[in-house]
């Protein structure tokens, strides 16, 4: 794994450990609660986040399976990541791609076994991460369903800022629904 990809992944499990820290102060029906404008509750929000970021490591160790011609990560690579991470900056609404959406998040869960799932889930990207050659940081390995191919660093960089994103909402909806 690359320096850079270390440090940003210590990084996310510090953000990811904050967020479940301040959401631990409320119980499952609260998290549970949907705001009034019927969007997701904080938990579904967080279930959407763990679902992306698990099918894409799935994606991943798939594609890595059956030993693919891989494309360099270049320009384009790079470029693609950075429109993905510059959507999250801005105020605008997507549908959520099929897996990760209203299609397959659950009406009521319990935030002790997401929050589990989920740290356990990061453990298993980072020792994934680790075992992964040197050679395939520099190819274009994961794709998008918006974005295209990309290449993990790229792919982490997502996780970042769409949990960034989705920390700003998860917040809104706690505001509005257990305050």
């Amino acid at each position: 794994m690359t320096p850079s990809l270390d440090q940003r992944l210590k990084k996310m499990d510090r953000r990811l450990e904050g967020l479940l820290d301040q959401l631990s102060a409320y119980d499952n029906e609260a998290l549970n609660r949907k705001p009034a404008d019927g969007g997701w509750s904080a938990l579904q929000v967080m279930h959407h986040l763990l679902l992306a970021e698990e099918g894409s490591v799935k994606y991943v160790k798939k594609k890595l399976s059956f030993n693919p011609e891989l494309e360099p990560a270049g320009f384009s690579s790079a470029w693609r990541a950075f429109l993905l991470n510059f959507y999250f900056l801005l105020p605008l609404k997507f549908k959520a791609p099929p897996g990760v959406g209203d299609d397959v998040l659950p009406a009521q869960s319990d935030f002790k076994e997401v929050s589990d799932r989920w740290l356990a889930s990061r453990k298993a990207l980072r020792e994934y991460m680790e075992g992964l050659s040197p050679d395939l940081f520099q190819k274009s390995i994961y794709r998008h369903p918006f974005a295209g191919r990309m290449s993990l660093e790229g792919m982490v960089r997502f996780f970042d800022g769409h949990f960034e994103r989705h920390r700003k909402q998860i917040e809104r909806v706690i505001r509005e629904t257990a305050g």
